[in-house]
């Protein structure tokens, strides 16, 4: 894919990342500082919806990015975040703290629940579970369609042997999956690593979610939580 093509598709995700919402080609001149029209920028959009890259949700609306689009941001184009300082403390703290390994984690996904605005589901020993932030993630736009809360409250209500499945696996980096690699379904996204002691430990959110700083997160949690 052209370079210019890539940039548009980079430009696109990350807005839609942070508000939900379509993206037209005038928003990508002025917010983005690309210096060519609207109309050029509508061709590279018509170029990507070929490709397969983005879709159109409705006649004369913006564009948003297909899972093939964030695939391709998440294998190529994703740029790397580093965690803010409040957030790097409050894991630090939490993981220095003089409690078991299991409180210790359970504190860290509540704290990473907020930090990302999403949910957090951990895998502990004996298939045992644990989840927080739901209220973050139903709040989200995606799930303001009562079915989307259904199909993704049924996943939930066989959440023990749907992690038993997944802990198979060694996340020895943080790992994503989403649309339909997600085990979480495929209206999701979600970023999982593996802790000490064989704990899995996910953020999960829409397909749209922030991945570079989830990504971070984890990658702080996993250096600090011994």
């Amino acid at each position: 894919m052209e370079q210019k093509l890539k940039q548009v598709l980079l430009n696109v995700i990350e807005d839609v990342i942070k508000t939900g919402e379509p993206v037209g080609s005038q928003r990508l001149v002025e917010e983005y500082g690309m210096e060519v029209s609207s109309a050029t920028i509508r061709n590279w959009f018509a170029e990507l919806e070929e490709l397969g890259y983005l879709t159109q949700p409705y006649t004369s609306s913006g564009r948003l990015p297909t899972e093939k689009g964030y695939q391709l941001y998440v294998d190529e184009l994703m740029p790397k975040r580093s965690a803010t300082k409040k957030d790097c403390q409050a894991i630090e703290d939490i993981s220095s703290a003089e409690h078991d390994f299991e409180t210790r984690i359970k504190e860290s996904a509540k704290c990473i629940a907020a930090a990302v605005d999403n949910a957090v589901i951990i895998g502990l020993h004996k298939d045992d579970t644990f989840y927080t932030g739901l209220t973050h993630l139903f709040a989200q736009p995606e799930f303001a369609e009562m079915k989307n809360v259904i199909n993704l409250g049924a996943l939930l209500d066989s959440l023990d042997e749907m992690i038993g499945r997944v802990k198979r696996q060694d996340f020895i980096e943080p790992t994503i999956m989403l649309g339909s690699q997600c085990p979480f379904g495929s209206m999701c996204g979600s970023v999982m690593v593996t802790l000490g002691e064989g704990v899995f430990f996910a953020i999960l959110g829409p397909v749209r979610m922030d991945y570079p700083y989830a990504k971070a997160l984890l990658v702080n949690l996993k250096n600090n939580l011994k």
